[in-house]
């Protein structure tokens, strides 16, 4: 990993000096590239852990397999978290700004890249410290029974996290303003069927990071917000972009978001209960930097292998949200439209490699999607 690390600084580091020249938009070659930068960042990020908890980490744990005091726990755990951002931090660039960059997909320079990226991490830095240092505390206050504290600690944790992100994170990065307008009437007009009408409706200026085109809605707690990309408004024919919104109001209809956040807690309580059982050895405590760390990792290989059953609920939402398009707006060719135009804009493949879509894709293959909404059509 390292070797790779490596490498990876000599192409940002040359990047730099002069920039990669743009390459032909090609969907296959995109895609490729996107999915070895994937596999490669997992393999990374298991081998990363894998040393830092059951090798370097033991070297430093308090003699005895005592609990650490909690100076020293933060301080060894903010170390590695500088230690490990400083290390991604040329990966990142190569993989998430110049790619996007060379084929088309960001006109954002390596100086606003870099800016957003100090400010994400520093945004990380706040929520992570006190969430890890809290776990560790819970763990050494209730040794035996912290994993089902720390699961049913994650519903508030999720529903927060869902209130936070869009209303107070992500202004941050993009700035937002009322849409107004026909559209803006005509998605009102839809919300309102459906128990959103006094949604806030916002533009935001995906541009800043992005050519790719997105929407979302977001309703938990009272905070309904229907968000659309100036990506989408600016090229998209306003039937195209009514459908992509119906498409996310699907998601708030069907309550998709409260679906998630059960599974979440799901999720948590496997990687708690079964990380803790995996992590755990005799004689030492898990409320050590180094203890955090083993359960990181094997919270990690949980989640690996639960990734495909999270895909597929993915997946089924995903479908279920064309559909409760396609009836809302009664206008399925506008979907078929929208995700050729998508496909067009964002790269996307028609159909990815059967096992990318099996373990790891969030949504189905576009050409099924248009495939389906052909047939309602």
């Amino acid at each position: 990993m390292a070797g790779y690390t490596l490498q990876r600084a000599v192409e940002a580091l040359s990047d730099v000096r002069r920039p990669a020249p743009a390459l032909e938009p090609d969907p296959a070659e995109y895609g490729r590239q996107r999915r070895a930068f994937m596999l490669a960042g997992i393999a990374r990020s298991l081998a990363t852990l894998g040393a830092a908890a059951y090798g370097l980490g033991p070297l430093l744990e308090p003699a005895g397999g005592a609990p650490e005091q909690r100076p020293r726990r933060v301080a060894l755990v903010a170390a590695a978290f500088t230690a490990s951002t400083l290390l991604d931090l040329p990966v990142e660039y190569v993989e998430g700004h110049v790619l996007e960059r060379r084929y088309g997909l960001s006109r954002q320079s390596g100086r606003a890249w870099a800016g957003e990226q100090l400010k994400s991490t520093a945004v990380a830095a706040l929520i992570a410290f006190p969430l890890i240092e809290g776990l560790a505390s819970l763990i050494e206050a209730a040794p035996a029974a912290w994993p089902a504290f720390a699961t049913a600690g994650s519903v508030p944790l999720l529903v927060l996290a869902n209130v936070i992100a869009p209303t107070f994170i992500a202004p941050l990065f993009n700035t937002f303003a009322p849409l107004r307008g026909a559209l803006e009437e005509n998605i009102r007009a839809l919300a309102a069927r459906y128990g959103a009408g006094d949604a806030t409706i916002l533009r935001v200026d995906m541009s800043r990071q992005t050519e790719k085109a997105n929407a979302y809605v977001t309703g938990v707690l009272g905070t309904r917000r229907i968000v659309i990309g100036d990506t989408l408004l600016d090229n998209f024919a306003e039937r195209e972009t009514l459908f992509v919104v119906a498409h996310e109001l699907g998601h708030y209809v069907y309550k998709d978001v409260w679906r998630g956040v059960a599974l979440g807690t799901l999720a948590a309580g496997a990687v708690f209960f079964g990380g803790n059982a995996l992590a755990a050895q005799r004689g030492r405590s898990l409320a050590t930097a180094a203890g955090v760390g083993r359960l990181f990792f094997n919270g990690s290989l949980i989640t690996l292998l639960a990734g495909p059953l999270l895909a597929a609920f993915s997946r089924s939402r995903e479908r279920a949200a064309d559909r409760f398009a396609a009836t809302a707006t009664g206008d399925a060719q506008a979907g078929v439209d929208a995700f050729t135009r998508l496909r067009q804009r964002n790269l996307a493949e028609d159909e990815q490699p059967r096992w990318m879509e099996v373990l790891f894709s969030s949504h189905p293959s576009l050409k099924s999607r248009i495939a389906e909404l052909q047939h309602a059509g």
